[in-house]
């Protein structure tokens, strides 16, 4: 009984986020019981550019290092990812999956250039940040709950986290660059197009449209997001909380 239900569940999950949370957990239990060195999981600059090993910024998305100090920041990581990226596949990107792993790319190119650049060999943190960021900014006056009963609007959610992150030491410069990354998506692919009359920067490429075709008919890659109904619509986001944690209440319910 509680298999058949765990497999309803997870066929429940999106195609795109489906991936990139079995592999957000595969991965990891690997490195965890020794199948698998995390030595060539991370991502490392001189060994992927100057030695080849060209599979590391693949690895070091889904990779994260499980410890009895960082197991229940991994399962925060997972329960954002199967969240907030369930929500924007199903939700505003419904029926464009190509379009939907067109911005996962984008996000995950850029942490890539930034890593490659920089000491960072750890993904998971900033890519699940900038998918939370996109959902956030697409969402902007849902009302989200957050530990201790404290409630504001989603477009602050991604600077709360930065700061409990910050101000534990169990992060803050990861949650900062996932931040800017997601900006950067979002700029480019609604606001720029929508406040500033530029035309659409971010346009998916044929091949993935060809690979995923769309099954809906939508506008234009950067066309505003759907207006939001008081009645209905994407289900409210909450951030989970050891005791009495309740969900999102939506502005004027």
């Amino acid at each position: 009984m509680a298999s058949n239900e765990l497999s309803i569940w997870f066929n429940s999950i999106p195609q795109i986020t489906k991936y990139w949370f079995t592999g957000s957990v595969i991965l990891p239990l690997l490195g965890r019981f020794g199948i698998v060195n995390s030595y060539y999981l991370v991502l490392d600059a001189l060994l992927t550019l100057k030695h080849f090993q060209i599979w590391r910024p693949i690895t070091a998305l889904f990779y994260f290092p499980i410890s009895p100090r960082t197991g229940f920041h991994f399962l925060l990581n997972l329960y954002f990812m199967y969240n907030y990226s369930s929500q924007l596949e199903s939700g505003h990107f419904v029926g464009r999956r190509a379009d939907y792993l067109f911005m996962l790319i984008f996000n995950w190119a850029c942490l890539v250039l930034v890593g490659l650049c920089t000491d960072l060999m750890l993904l998971m943190d900033p890519m699940v940040l900038s998918v939370l960021y996109v959902w956030c900014q697409l969402n902007r006056d849902v009302i989200v709950s957050f530990w201790f009963g404290t409630r504001f609007k989603a477009m602050y959610l991604p600077w709360v986290l930065f700061g409990f992150n910050f101000i534990l030491g169990s992060g803050g410069i990861f949650d900062l660059l996932g931040i800017v990354v997601g900006h950067l998506y979002y700029f480019l692919a609604f606001k720029y197009p929508q406040d500033f009359g530029g035309p659409a920067l971010l346009r998916t490429p044929g091949f993935l449209l060809r690979l995923l075709p769309n099954t809906r008919v939508m506008g234009g890659f950067g066309a505003p997001p759907p207006a939001r109904r008081r009645d209905g619509g994407d289900d409210d986001a909450a951030i989970p909380r050891p005791r009495g944690w309740g969900t999102g209440h939506r502005l004027g319910d």
